[in-house]
């Protein structure tokens, strides 16, 4: 298990703002919920298949049965739609099976949550670092474990970004402004000025933790896609004991519920890796989370724990765009700034927002209007966060 919690922190493209291989992997082992027996039974039970429930269920699947619950579709579909020049089109996208779904936080502001095989690797800007060497120390994590992850991720689905024109005069303005030392090329996560690594290829196709599945016996694993896991069930073996997670329920496309038990074996788990927002909420609605919230919604309490779903909190955001009147060379992040006050300055350049586009500029122009009014004129922009 060590290796799997280094693998944890192998996980790439941080910044939360697309999956497609140059030649898209063809997984016998993937298939739709609707195919899934009414009751299955696996040594693991993996729920939420994104950036660590891929890498995981690959690396378990070498001397174990594992069984992958994913509520969105295949980012494999639609070759292309998740290539570097779609980036806005994709996210953006309102349809009901879109890879991204946007929600609205209690105090009004827009986000996005992952809804696809690959999870926020398949929607955010693509840029891959490692952790901060001080976080791997005080997890306790085996330094040498976790070096091996980053390898292990890094021969699949890591690339050298390119340093363009864009890019470049970012990285001067950012040494001319005094974000330093400046680091060169480097996947460490350190202050200063750098150039890191992306998971967009040379031909700007974008590769994923889906991809990392390749690494999965083919024998021993099935993932089940647009598979909404609704409950986890418990038992507890004596009057008083800790109640043992024995198995989930979720629901395929139409609706129908399937169960799937975790086998007798001792070492058998379910791994909760949905989402900051869906593994907070899948553990509440199970019965894990603050009495005072579940039970005035008719939910059994089986665990009785106030931090769950509490202190959740996005990244503050600023953003500069400039508009161009020309066309503007396409790149999302190459060239990053990390201050000593741990805040980030990141850029792209070549987003079109041309009025082709239709739904997606007045849907721009609504998250824009909730910071400033602007007279919006759809054109090729900039950008810096």
């Amino acid at each position: 298990m060590g290796f799997l919690k280094a693998l944890l922190v192998a996980v790439f493209a941080l910044d939360p703002y697309f999956s497609h291989a140059e030649t898209a992997p063809n997984y016998s082992f993937v298939h739709e919920s609707t195919t899934a027996p009414p009751v299955s039974y696996h040594d693991y039970i993996v729920v939420g298949g994104g950036a660590a429930g891929c890498p995981l269920a690959a690396t378990l699947s070498e001397t174990a049965n594992v069984l992958v619950l994913e509520r969105g579709g295949s980012p494999y579909r639609n070759p292309g739609k998740t290539d570097k020049g779609n980036f806005l089109l994709t996210l953006l996208d309102p349809s009901p099976d879109s890879y991204a779904q946007i929600f609205i936080t209690e105090d009004g502001v827009y986000n996005y949550r992952a809804r696809v095989l690959g999870g926020g690797t398949v929607i955010n800007a693509g840029f891959y670092s490692h952790a901060e060497t001080e976080f791997v120390k005080e997890s306790g994590l085996d330094e040498a474990l976790v070096n091996d992850a980053y390898q292990w991720v890094e021969n699949k689905v890591v690339f050298k970004a390119p340093l363009l024109q864009w890019q470049t005069a970012v990285r001067d303005g950012l040494l001319e402004a005094g974000v330093l030392p400046y680091n060169g090329f480097t996947n460490e996560h350190i202050n200063g000025t750098k150039i890191g690594s992306t998971i967009f290829d040379m031909n700007d196709h974008r590769h994923s933790a889906a991809d990392l599945l390749e690494y999965a016996d083919p024998k021993n694993i099935i993932v089940y896609l647009h598979a909404t896991v609704t409950k986890i069930l418990f038992t507890t073996q004596t009057v008083g004991s800790r109640p043992r997670a024995i198995g989930v329920i979720y629901e395929d496309a139409m609706g129908e519920k399937h169960t799937a038990y975790l086998t007798n074996d001792s070492k058998s788990e379910i791994i909760v890796s949905a989402g900051a927002i869906g593994s907070s909420q899948l553990l509440m609605l199970s019965g894990i989370g603050p009495r005072s919230q579940l039970e005035p919604l008719g939910i059994k309490v089986v665990i009785d724990q106030p931090m769950v779903g509490q202190g959740m909190a996005n990244n503050t955001l600023n953003g500069l765009f400039i508009p161009s009147p020309n066309p503007v060379e396409l790149s999302l992040l190459s060239t990053v700034a990390i201050s000593l006050l741990v805040n980030y300055i990141e850029a792209g350049s070549g987003l079109n927002l041309a009025p082709s586009f239709g739904w997606i500029s007045k849907f721009l122009i609504s998250i824009l209007d909730q910071v400033f009014t602007c007279n919006f004129i759809p054109i090729h922009m900039c950008f810096f966060f």
